[in-house]
């Protein structure tokens, strides 16, 4: 199976320091080798993108972003993350993987009228979660998305 184009930076908005070492550690097993950057409230996030939207706009071949997004976030939640990146013309276009435990259709309903690309809710019980997060690896290693072919 072809590694998930290096070139792509994966933004990992999880308050929770150990569902964060989890989910790096399970992309690995998965085969994923690109920087995953760790970023730890809705703020952190918004401010990383912007410095991304400005680094791609002086450098076209910078890498490109995805961003896994947890829900429950302090200081900016992640539903405001979402709602203020597909409002931007710059981010609108990065792909936007829901990793959260809420499991509300309602909920899920809402991330996909904001522009969400796939949503996961984590499973509670360790294994499982474990199994799930393999899983996402493994789809992000086949995925392709908007602006680049994430595949090599």
């Amino acid at each position: 199976m072809s590694p998930l184009h290096e070139s792509v930076v994966i933004a990992l908005v999880e308050d929770d320091p150990g569902h964060a070492r989890l989910i790096q550690k399970n992309l690995r097993r998965a085969g994923v080798k690109n920087q995953i950057v760790v970023l730890e409230d809705g703020q952190k996030a918004m401010d990383y993108m912007e410095e991304r939207k400005q680094v791609l706009q002086r450098n076209s071949s910078s890498p490109t972003t995805l961003m896994l997004l947890d829900l429950n976030l302090p200081v900016l939640t992640g539903y405001q993350v979402l709602e203020r990146m597909k409002q931007d013309e710059a981010l609108r276009r990065v792909p936007v993987i829901v990793l959260t435990t809420t499991d509300d259709s309602r909920e899920i309903e809402a991330c996909f009228e904001l522009g969400c690309n796939i949503y996961i809710v984590k499973p509670v019980h360790y294994e499982d979660f474990i199994d799930a997060i393999q899983r996402l690896g493994l789809l992000m290693e086949v995925a392709h998305w908007p602006g680049r072919v994430m595949k090599v």
